[in-house]
């Protein structure tokens, strides 16, 4: 019987030791972990506060305040480092390591780390989809800022961006939708701004085909969203050269009148004036051909043609 009293001691004492082992080992593993961590050293930091949580839970009791203590730095370390990697311009590697907080968090009950983490995906999608129209990669913008819209409809920047890399892309159409969308949430001034250039610079280009009618077309949206004097000039050459005179008359006038200092301006004056003199208007062809009668270019010509209308 004493034999058997004293196997069991040893084996009492055996497994004392062995758990005091235990938890020395498990708390140096955290020592080690909040050691890398002041030093800068945040991932090498992350991967010993892992393991250190692991093996204090597998202790149980003993270990619950080491598990504990790892399970509040995790998810704030981790969403630290997905910082830095935005920080870095690193997207594609922050958005992963933001994924992975978001579960970290959620598993250890930080809803505030969690929450910090939903807000800054969008924020770095915002950012890679900027990067990637910086470099021309319209397609790749598109993808990203559709993703942001998905998760959040109403996102007026992100829809604003999206028209950008649609009318990048030569998607007129596509385009038009997203900066509609921006206008609607609080984004009108630099929405119908964008909308304005989007068509005028359709219409310019179409005006170069000799596509006159659909210049026509663009050039008035675009004056439709927000007045724009080359859309003008562009609507009054189109449409003379379609010979629809009453019409470009409109547009040139209301092209002087929204840049009245234009370089052209004598010149569409004069333009002006023949277009209402070949339209039998005299009374309007008098007063555009007195405007640039001091004109070094046109006055002479003006002030013979004044000469010939009775």
């Amino acid at each position: 019987m004493k034999k058997i009293f004293m196997f069991f001691a040893a084996v009492a004492m055996t497994a004392g030791i062995a758990s005091a082992q235990d938890i020395n080992s498990v708390t140096e593993t955290y020592n080690n972990g909040a050691m890398e961590l002041e030093m800068g050293n945040k991932e090498a930091a992350l991967g010993y506060f892992q393991a250190a949580l692991t093996a204090a839970e597998e202790l149980g009791e003993e270990g619950m305040q080491i598990a504990d203590n790892c399970k509040n730095t995790i998810p704030v370390l981790m969403n630290s480092i997905a910082k830095d990697y935005i920080k870095a311009e690193q997207f594609d590697a922050a958005l992963e390591q933001l994924n992975k907080t978001i579960e970290a968090a959620g598993l250890y009950g930080n809803a505030e780390v969690a929450e910090d983490a939903k807000a800054l995906i969008n924020q770095t999608l915002m950012a890679k989809g900027n990067d990637m129209i910086n470099n021309k990669d319209f397609a790749g913008a598109i993808e990203v800022y559709n993703q942001i819209m998905a998760a959040e409809p109403a996102n007026a920047m992100a829809a604003l961006r999206l028209g950008m890399a649609y009318g990048a892309a030569g998607n007129i159409e596509e385009a038009e939708k997203a900066y509609l969308v921006a206008a609607e949430n609080g984004q009108d001034k630099n929405a119908y701004k964008q909308l304005s250039n989007l068509f005028v610079k359709k219409a310019a280009a179409v005006l170069k085909t000799k596509n006159y009618a659909q210049a026509v077309e663009f050039a008035l949206k675009s004056n439709e969203y927000l007045e724009n004097a080359t859309a003008m000039k562009v609507a009054g050459t189109a449409a003379s050269a379609l010979q629809k005179n009453a019409e470009a008359i409109q547009y040139l006038e209301k092209y002087l009148e929204l840049s009245p200092n234009a370089k052209d301006a004598a010149q569409m004056k004069y333009t002006i004036a023949a277009t209402a003199q070949v339209m039998g208007d005299n009374a309007k062809a008098k007063e555009y051909y007195t405007m640039i009668l001091s004109d070094p270019k046109f006055g002479p010509t003006a002030k013979q043609m004044l000469e010939t209308i009775k």
